[in-house]
């Protein structure tokens, strides 16, 4: 009985790494052994009557309306031409310091993370743009490759963020679950908002890391990060046309996380309005016709419906495996560890770490954080805290082999004079700054918690 836990989480992670579709994944895997722990006795089949409210909690979940209209402002900032201006402008602007072309792509990664979050685009944008200039500028192509696939994940620690948004509501219902397990029937509700601030801080903390390393490189090995001379009728830009370029994206960013952050609008209506705002710029630019618009609309639709297909395939996962008393033997597991809250963390960033090796970033959030994060409450885990830290960690997923996403979107955008192997090794270090991260935040818990409740009391 204890063991069946245990298998159908090997199970359907063997299935995921397979390639088969995630929703069906967790799904008809779970559904399998539901079937067969009532054959052999394990399993109550009353549990199967809670997935019609599991699935029509997710179709019915506010917070989650923020997920297809932050796709949909991403998806169209991306067709708006801005990131192509942002990184021209800021790379003439810091182009005269030595690595700083590359900082200015650490720079527009982190504005773009603000305003589209979108790590495929990104990473293809900077590539196609900025992977040309800087070996051309020979800057060495470890370098260039590695801050340009690092500075597109951004993304996903920098709110507004899908994974934030996602990794929130299930951070929420951890904690409610631990609450009550505790004894406390009237638990202090964990938002989305509270992720973002949370988040915000050590977001920015990761952009200074990334710059900090490439100033490093720059000052010991000049030869990879020369500084850029400009040719006859070139000039650095002036401040009036830095401006320009800057203020619209900087303006959608205030709008959003500033009524966020302001206590004006949920993350769910600031969303809305940065959906709003994305639009807006798009015309004021006139870079979207009425058939781009669509297929913004028609790519949206189908991120969406990916995300929520898994939800739903999660939730029907993380119910099985709670019939199964899963969760408890977890708990007792987490509880078992030396080193109390030290020891579970450990185990479960590494486990979540090798794991990132492998799966998505979705797929981690919604099958093994519903399972850890309320043994790790009950630990003395802060919730707002414990979810930074599952965010910052899963962001190295997007730059490990073998499926590191952001390593292929910049392999398939690069020219064939880089090889392969510069783009992995180029990774590597930006790899161990995320890891210095999350030693860090061990360390120093308030860069997550302090912001929110300075903000919210």
């Amino acid at each position: 009985m204890n063991a069946m836990p245990f298998l159908m989480f090997v199970f359907v992670i063997a299935v995921l790494m397979s390639g088969f579709p995630v929703a069906f994944a967790l799904a008809g895997g779970a559904l399998l052994f539901a079937a067969a722990g009532y054959a052999l006795g394990f399993f109550d089949p009353s549990f199967l009557s809670g997935i019609p409210s599991r699935i029509y909690g997710v179709m019915t979940n506010e917070t989650l309306i923020a997920v297809p209209l932050f796709v949909f402002m991403g998806v169209v900032l991306e067709r708006g031409k801005i990131s192509e201006r942002l990184l021209e402008e800021m790379g003439r602007l810091f182009g005269r310091v030595r690595g700083g072309l590359a900082v200015s792509v650490c720079l527009v990664g982190a504005i773009l993370a603000a305003s589209t979050g979108i790590v495929g685009a990104t990473v293809v944008t900077m590539g196609l743009i900025s992977l040309p200039v800087m070996l051309r500028r020979r800057y060495c192509p470890r370098l260039a490759c590695g801050v340009i696939s690092a500075s597109g994940t951004l993304g996903q620690i920098i709110p507004p963020s899908i994974v934030l948004v996602i990794l929130g509501d299930v951070i929420s219902n951890a904690n409610q679950l631990a609450q009550l397990e505790m004894g406390n029937f009237s638990p202090v509700p964990v938002s989305v908002g509270d992720l973002f601030l949370g988040a915000l801080i050590p977001g920015l903390m990761l952009v200074g890391l990334y710059a900090g390393y490439v100033f490093w490189v720059a000052l010991f090995s000049p030869e990879r990060a020369p500084s850029l001379v400009f040719g006859e009728g070139e000039s650095a830009p002036g401040v009036w046309e830095t401006l320009k370029v800057l203020a619209p994206p900087v303006a959608l960013i205030v709008m959003v996380l500033g009524s966020i952050l302001g206590g004006i609008a949920t993350p769910t209506e600031a969303a809305a309005v940065g959906a709003g705002g994305a639009l807006f710029l798009s015309a004021a630019n006139k870079t979207m016709s009425r058939a781009a618009l669509a297929e913004c609309a028609r790519k949206a639709a189908r991120i969406t419906c990916m995300v929520f297909f898994i939800f739903v395939g999660a939730g029907i996962f993380s119910l099985i495996f709670r019939g199964f008393g899963g969760d408890s033997v977890v708990t007792a597991a987490l509880e078992a560890l030396p080193g109390g809250l030290l020891g579970a963390m450990i185990a479960v960033m590494l486990l979540m770490f090798i794991l990132g090796f492998f799966l998505d970033f979705i797929e981690i959030v919604l099958v093994v954080v519903p399972i850890v994060a309320p043994a790790l409450i009950k630990l003395g885990a802060d919730p707002v805290w414990l979810g930074v830290m599952i965010a910052v960690n899963l962001q190295t997923s997007f730059l490990t082999p073998p499926f590191g996403f952001a390593l292929f979107y910049l392999r398939g955008v690069a020219p064939a004079s880089v090889p392969t192997s510069a783009i992995y090794r180029g990774a590597a270090p930006f790899v161990f700054l995320q890891l210095a991260l999350l030693a860090l935040l061990w360390w120093l818990p308030a860069a997550a918690t302090w912001l929110p409740a300075r903000v919210y009391g």
